[in-house]
């Protein structure tokens, strides 16, 4: 018992000793109050940086990862490609260029491939569309009624044709909510008429922007091959795939000044769906080696969201590694203040620690008084800074609207890595405080 209460004794005496060593480093500090602030903002600033550099970071990886989830990670995106053309005609001939995804390619894939759950084929072509005099230059998307599910579009008015209209060739249209804005600005567009080309198509709904479009592959009514928007808020009509062959056809012709040429594409697009995640790769690679198979030359391009996913997160990683590179920078500036302002304390306060030298004071308490102080300078610096760089963040959303993320684990790391620097930076001018001779530091003046 008597050595239970020796230990709890000896623990108070050194809590005692503790809390006295901090409020000595407060009040020395506060008595040089200025300089102390100077030191602290070079941390204040590395923190700062840290937390709103990773959370600006973290916010442009989040946005372009989530642009890609939506493309789909389980979906496989093909694409027509014109193939670059290797022989001059002249003026006089004409000529019938025919590429890109075929009926007979989709079916190889559904009957060849089980681990394709959905085919979503389709066409698109550029043209204009009319609602009396107001007109627009839209994408005329012809798909199936699972195209949104595929690609995940949201219907936010009306509803996306059904089955029965798809197969029916009814002249159904869902619209983008650009095409909406602009052809109905003051009333409501479903149950309404648009005119494309010559023929009328009632609007069922309207669908809100598609992220990420791969939809660039247009071609126009010319049959000139379009680079299309990839702007969210392009506009775009999506019309059942039958009308769209019915209406359009697959052969588009372009005129110019006796010169006669036509384009036969059949297909624009596909999207094709997997079953599981991990087949997605594996299923990628039997699709291109059974398209290129058919072909004598590359008329096709594909796009794996998973694989553009991980390399957006590779992307992340190495670009928050060099923003928090460019941040510690800072930190070690502030580190290396840190360090030259208790030096100047340690050779002001020479006579102070001779006196605590004589009182009895043993080098440890010299090293551990000289400790607190750095550590309140970069404890409270890191606090401060955290506040700000918090704040950074909030405001750069509001002003710039951009997508900032401040994760738990930023302003912690900072903060953490304030205390350390506090510590490493303090431990030299600690050591040279407590090694000084005592006698010498007496008559130091």
């Amino acid at each position: 018992m008597a050595a239970i209460n020796l230990h709890g004794i000896r623990s108070l005496f050194a809590l005692g000793k503790l809390r006295r060593a901090v409020a000595l480093g407060f009040k020395t500090l506060w008595l040089h109050r200025l300089r102390s602030f100077l030191t602290m903002l070079g941390i204040v600033f590395g923190v700062c940086s840290v937390v709103a550099m990773l959370a600006v970071g973290e916010g442009a990886g989040y946005e372009a990862q989530e642009q890609i989830r939506r493309l789909g990670s389980q979906n496989i995106i093909l694409r027509s490609v014109k193939p670059a053309e290797t022989e001059r005609i002249s003026s006089e001939q004409s000529r019938i260029s025919e590429y890109g995804l075929q009926y007979d390619d989709m079916r190889r894939i559904q009957d060849t491939i089980p681990s394709v759950t959905v085919l979503a084929p389709g066409r698109i072509i550029r043209n204009h569309v009319w609602n009396a005099t107001r007109r627009v230059d839209a994408e005329i998307i012809g798909v199936r009624p699972w195209y949104p599910e595929v690609r995940k579009l949201q219907v936010s008015a009306g509803r996306f044709f059904t089955a029965v209209e798809h197969d029916g060739h009814v002249n159904v249209c869902v619209i983008s909510t650009s095409v909406a804005d602009r052809l109905f600005p003051f009333s409501s567009p479903l149950e309404r008429n648009v005119r494309i080309a010559m023929d009328y198509y009632k609007v069922v709904g309207v669908v809100e922007p598609a992220v990420a479009s791969v939809e660039s592959g247009a071609v126009s009514t010319a049959g000139a091959a379009s680079q299309g928007n990839s702007d969210d808020y392009a506009p775009r009509v999506y019309i059942p795939l039958t009308a769209a062959k019915s209406r359009f056809g697959e052969t588009l012709v372009r005129r110019s000044q006796g010169t006669f040429e036509a384009e036969r594409v059949e297909l624009h697009e596909a999207v094709i769906q997997v079953e599981r995640l991990e087949d997605v790769e594996e299923t990628a690679m039997v699709i291109d080696d059974i398209l290129s198979r058919q072909r004598r030359t590359r008329d096709y391009e594909m796009i794996v969201p998973l694989e553009l996913l991980r390399q957006a997160e590779r992307t992340k990683q190495i670009f928050n590694t060099v923003l928090g590179a460019i941040a510690a920078i800072s930190l070690l500036v502030g580190g290396i203040g840190i360090m030259n302002i208790m030096l100047a304390s340690v050779t002001e306060r020479t006579r102070e620690i001779g006196i605590r030298r004589a009182l009895g004071a043993k080098r440890r308490d010299i090293i551990v008084q000289f400790l607190i102080e750095t550590v309140i300078l970069s404890g409270t610096g890191g606090l401060i800074g955290v506040v700000i760089g918090v704040m950074i963040p909030l405001i750069i959303s509001r002003v710039a609207d951009m997508i900032t993320i401040v994760t738990p684990w930023a302003p912690l790391l900072a903060f953490s890595i304030s205390g350390f620097v506090g510590i490493v930076f303090g431990i030299y001018p600690a050591l040279r405080a407590a090694n000084m001779d005592p006698v010498e530091a007496l008559r130091h003046e």
